[in-house]
């Protein structure tokens, strides 16, 4: 399966239609949140309508640029997995949106608590989707805001930002992919035990991921997790 993996378009849609190729090319498309530019909650919903009219199976949740009752314009639009849990071709998919509390001045920032409370619905359906070892090989969590000490979640200065929660929900149920965004600065491909965690940078940078997975006896493995520029 070819997935295209994008996050923070922060309103720049000219960059999703340079994408169409890839859209094209893509199985699935996983975003990682941030609709709209800072500060300009107006330039989320074109952003929203240039992504969905590219592709068909969008699996998306909000960052913290985005207002929260933008919610409902995704939940329209059929793509949300925040708070939920999707099946798609052998595959569930789970999201958590919004960032870490830090300045204030972003209309979507919840506490650590919030943001892996997103993935309550899973803890309560892990005796169906995780294997014999405990682990969930056909897991994709979405999360806006990092996982804490990967090469996603970096700062300048090298320090880490990231969740503690999600880090130890990842460490739990073991996922085939993580998909994550927030920190432009940091776009990386990391492992977390087994798990494959991608932060493909801000698609308004003309950064985004290509990952491929592989489908074994029922069992979900990367084959290939790779950052791009346009």
């Amino acid at each position: 399966m070819k997935v295209l993996v994008i996050s923070d378009i922060h309103g720049d849609t000219e960059n999703v239609e340079k994408l169409a190729d890839k859209f094209g090319e893509a199985d699935i498309v996983l975003f990682g949140g941030d609709f709209a530019k800072f500060e300009h909650a107006e330039t989320g919903k074109p952003a929203l309508e240039a992504l969905v009219n590219r592709h068909e199976s969008i699996f998306a949740v909000l960052g913290n640029c985005d207002e929260p009752d933008f919610m409902a314009e995704l939940e329209g639009a059929d793509i949300s997995v925040e708070n939920s849990m999707v099946f798609h071709e052998g595959l569930v998919i789970a999201g958590s949106g919004g960032g870490s509390k830090f300045t204030g001045t972003t209309p979507f920032e919840r506490t650590d608590e919030e943001l892996a409370g997103d993935f309550n619905i899973i803890n309560d359906s892990l005796d169906h989707i995780s294997d014999d070892e405990g682990k969930c090989s056909s897991l994709i969590l979405i999360m806006h805001n990092p996982p804490k000490d990967t090469a996603c979640d970096k700062i300048p200065g090298d320090v880490h930002v990231g969740s503690v929660l999600l880090r130890q929900f990842i460490e739990k149920t073991q996922p085939v992919l993580v998909v994550t965004g927030h920190i432009h600065e940091s776009a990386g491909v990391d492992k977390i035990g087994d798990s494959t965690v991608i932060n493909p940078g801000s698609l308004a940078e003309g950064k985004y991921g290509w990952v491929e997975l592989k489908n074994e006896n029922g069992r979900w493995s990367v084959e290939k997790a790779d950052l791009c520029t346009l």
